[in-house]
């Protein structure tokens, strides 16, 4: 386990994945994983989530190493998906006689989570019913053993509650919608320390040596994009906070210059840009196209921009989906394909569209041998997304460029450049 500061009597007791490849089965992992959990060590003693079932038995150990013979009070749980309840099962097996403490949405789908029937039953609670047996429930209009037994261990609280477990106090902040509905935050105000659930992640383990910001914009724009409004809504009530460390589920304990990582929070749930340049994106059939995009993209740059030229048959699309956010501009250099566009481009714009993408100028560029129709496909995909400006020329291509086509391409060039 390794060995991270966070105050005097609360300790870091959280694995690295270095095998898993992708993050929720779709999202590469350049460096593996991180899945924090935190123990506070106090009168009362607070296990801060759990981790990914994949690592159970190194967080148990990690945790009755930090525990040194001691048990545990309490476990909060900020957020249900499984890369961090799924320890849950194991550690109340070995802990039967811990409280839970969370809010109801998190007690209403915890069920979904862990097999409660085989906990209660492991630790020899003498039931002889299966919680999934509905209908004995309603014919006995009394809830099973094992929910009984759930029900005992339940601290439910709400916005603003909080509990004091001896030097340090837990207030409970709701977060719904950062990313799931069930999701809430704590503040410990004696250290000042936000335990942030999924907020201020980032992809990578924590022995990576790499800058917090490409790996964290990439996990926060695919994971929690879509909820901007909720983000806001959250940052709101954290303004309100004396906060000196952040505790995130995944990524590094922030600790310095916070200010630094809120505001960049604060840009991506706005949906503005994070820098003025320009993302240009092809999808190239044989070449031709990606020529074109090429010569687009040096064109620009000889003119001052700052210019990112991705291939998206190349490229994964949620890294240019995050760099689609991160700069002001991008230009979309596409081919036709069965009277629609090349299919890796649909694929970038669909989740695009999916993540509320926003606040932006587009350039199109086209490429059509017979029937060029990339242009109105791509129109139609962004046609509700708020504030988008589709920039003059579109410039079709057939082919390749040729005096006409080259012509236009120069004017859409002057219009990126203003």
């Amino acid at each position: 386990m390794k060995d991270i500061k966070i105050a005097e009597n609360i300790k870091y007791i959280g694995v690295d994945d270095k095998t898993i490849d992708l993050f929720e089965n779709q999202y590469i992992l350049k460096n593996g994983m991180s899945y924090n959990s935190y123990l506070i060590l106090d009168d009362k003693i607070v296990i801060m989530d759990t981790v990914d079932k994949r690592k159970t038995d190194e967080w148990l150990n990690n945790l009755e190493n930090a525990l040194n013979g001691k048990k545990p009070d309490y476990l909060v749980i900020s957020h249900l998906e499984p890369d961090h309840s799924g320890s849950i099962g194991a550690v109340l097996k070995k802990y039967p006689e811990m409280k839970i403490i969370s809010n109801e949405k998190v007690f209403a789908f915890l069920p979904q989570f862990i097999d409660l029937d085989e906990i209660y039953k492991k630790k020899n609670l003498n039931s002889k019913e299966k919680i999934s047996d509905k209908n004995q429930e309603d014919n006995n209009n009394e809830k099973p053993e094992a929910l009984k037994w759930l029900e005992d261990k339940k601290v439910v609280v709400k916005e603003g509650d909080t509990i004091n477990i001896g030097r340090h106090t837990l207030q409970f902040i709701m977060a719904p919608m950062v990313h799931w509905p069930e999701v809430m935050m704590t503040y410990e105000q004696t250290e000042k320390i936000l335990f942030s659930a999924d907020a201020f992640g980032k992809f990578g383990t924590l022995d990576t040596g790499e800058p917090w910001i490409d790996e964290a914009r990439r996990y926060f724009i695919n994971i929690v994009g879509k909820y901007g409004i909720q983000v806001q809504s959250v940052l709101k009530k954290a303004a309100n906070l004396d906060i000196k460390t952040i505790c995130a589920l995944h990524g590094p304990i922030l600790k310095e210059n916070l200010g630094y990582y809120i505001n960049l929070y604060d840009t991506w749930s706005k949906y503005e840009p994070e820098e003025d340049g320009i993302l240009v994106v092809c999808g190239s059939l044989h070449g031709n196209t990606f020529e074109v995009a090429q010569k687009f993209a040096k064109d620009l740059e000889a003119k001052g921009n700052t210019v990112k030229l991705v291939d998206i048959a190349r490229t994964p699309v949620p890294d240019v989906v995050a760099d689609a956010f991160k700069y002001s501009k991008m230009c979309i250099a596409c081919a036709t394909y069965n009277m629609s566009i090349f299919p890796a481009m649909y694929n970038f714009l669909h989740l695009l569209v999916e993540k509320n993408y926003q606040n932006r100028k587009i350039g199109i560029i086209e490429n059509g041998s017979w029937a060029p129709n990339a242009a109105n496909v791509i129109k139609g995909m962004l046609a509700n997304q708020k504030k988008l400006e589709i920039l003059e020329p579109v410039v079709t291509i057939r082919t390749k460029l040729n005096k006409e086509s080259e012509v236009k391409m120069k004017e859409l060039e002057d219009v990126f450049t203003k």
